[in-house]
């Protein structure tokens, strides 16, 4: 277990819409547990995805952190300017021969499942994708990402080969079940945790790059959390699955893997996940009718 004065942990939201309840309970349980153990609270703007993401959204996420009580450490970083970073983690990639340019769209691997009964989907449920430019004439990844037109994907069957068998991650508190349909007390630290077998594979050959977005939300995740020196991830139960892709990822690098933790999501009236994409209610509108900051905590059960 990481020692108190050196445990740090990372909120890390996208600035393409306003932030809901979800995201206020996600903050403050990182910044609550942070405080209880004299750790560190980074904050990060995933604003990788720069088409979406919109300088108000930014300024508001700021604005409603500051105003939920929370404070973190400075300068923030923000993704759309390490670019460079994550090429290089390709780089370093494509030179162990795990990655490949692929010329398909989403429309032809749906095409190719719609037509298969039983086709396996990954657990986001996306039909997983067929291997078809796997076997296609190698291109470099700097190649690839200059010309634009394509997607980069891991060779998954070659990478879990490196990696072997028995790759695990340890997830501290209780394994996620439950939605939080009612407020509860937030799990705390149990010690040392438990090893959680992980299975990169159910993800198939997952886009690393795309030519608009040069690098993908895993293989951005993971780089920043190892250069920030991130040793708590506090999220979601939602990134559950995708773990076992990180845990590869930073293997297949050489970074440090952090301890995770993956938290009850919050719902609304209708036990629905709270979302940007169906317009959940916004933390600043909530503000706007009158809530506090003590409101906010007592809904998530905090």
């Amino acid at each position: 277990m990481t020692s108190k004065e050196h445990r740090v942990f990372r909120f890390a939201p996208s600035p393409n819409g306003y932030l809901h309840l979800g995201h206020a309970y996600s903050a403050l349980l990182n910044f609550d547990l942070a405080r209880e153990c004299g750790g560190r609270l980074l904050l990060r703007i995933e604003d990788i995805d720069t088409r979406r993401a919109r300088p108000e959204f930014e300024a508001a996420i700021y604005e409603d952190l500051a105003w939920l009580g929370l404070d973190w450490e400075r300068p923030v970083r923000r993704q759309s300017e390490q670019f460079g970073e994550y090429a290089r983690a390709l780089e370093r990639l494509d030179a162990m021969g795990l990655i490949y340019a692929c010329d398909c769209k989403r429309s032809d691997i749906a095409r190719i499942a719609a037509g298969k009964p039983g086709w396996p989907r990954d657990p986001d449920g996306s039909p997983l994708y067929p291997g078809t430019c796997r076997v296609k004439p190698r291109r470099t990844a700097r190649e690839v990402l200059a010309k634009g037109g394509v997607a980069l994907r891991l060779d998954m069957r070659r990478a879990s080969r490196l990696t072997g068998q028995g790759l695990t991650w340890r997830e501290v508190g209780a394994l996620p079940g439950a939605e939080r349909s009612d407020p509860a007390a937030p799990l705390r630290d149990d010690g040392e945790g438990r090893p959680v077998p992980a299975d990169p594979a159910e993800w198939g050959d997952v886009v690393l790059a795309r030519k608009d977005t040069p690098a993908s939300y895993h293989i951005a995740v993971v780089v920043d959390d190892a250069l920030q020196g991130v040793t708590d991830v506090v999220r979601g139960k939602d990134l559950f699955e995708a773990t076992s892709l990180h845990r590869l990822l930073q293997r297949l690098l050489d970074l440090p893997a952090p301890n995770y933790r993956h938290h009850g999501l919050v719902l609304d009236e209708k036990g629905e996940k709270l979302a940007k994409s169906v317009a959940s209610t916004a933390l600043r509108a909530l503000r706007a009718e009158g809530w506090t900051p003590a409101d906010v905590r007592r809904r998530v059960g905090l």
